[in-house]
Formats: structure tokens, sequence, C-alpha cells
């Protein structure tokens, strides 16, 4: 789909300096795509937020011999 879009002068020279004038277009593409994910991932953090309580937690005494125990029994580790 074409679309039209307005930038600053200094904007499109400096995008033109870095990308040129024929990939403007695709990186315009991906730089829109991956704010687009980032904007889905903060709205996923968000959503999460206040899902695990704050206490109560089989790490709250000790959280280094927590994650030992988890990392041994996780067939997927290496070494």
């Amino acid at each position: 789909m074409r679309l039209h879009i307005s930038l600053e002068d200094d904007l499109v020279r400096e995008l033109d300096q870095r990308v040129g004038r024929r990939r403007r277009s695709a990186f315009i593409a991906g730089t829109v795509r991956r704010a687009l994910e980032d904007g889905r991932r903060w709205d996923d953090i968000e959503t999460a937020l206040g899902a695990v309580s704050d206490e109560d937690h089989d790490w709250d005494d000790d959280p280094a011999s927590w994650v030992r125990s988890v990392r041994r029994g996780d067939d997927r580790r290496l070494g």
C-alpha cells in the first residue's frame, strides 16, 4: 500500500545519508514494524504487572539456591 507521509527536510537528509534514497521505504517499514512490536511487548508487560505476588515464593529465602536447583532440573541445560 502506498502511504503519503511528511518529514522534515533535515530528517530526510539524514535518512538518505544512512540508507540511501532507494531504501527509504524499506527502512521506514522496518522501523515502524519494530516500533509496533515494541508496543505489543509493552502491552504484554503492563498486562502481566501484578500477576506474581510480592511474597510467598519458593525463592524468597535463598534466590541463588532456587535458581541453581531449577537449572539442574532443566534437561535442556548443557554442561
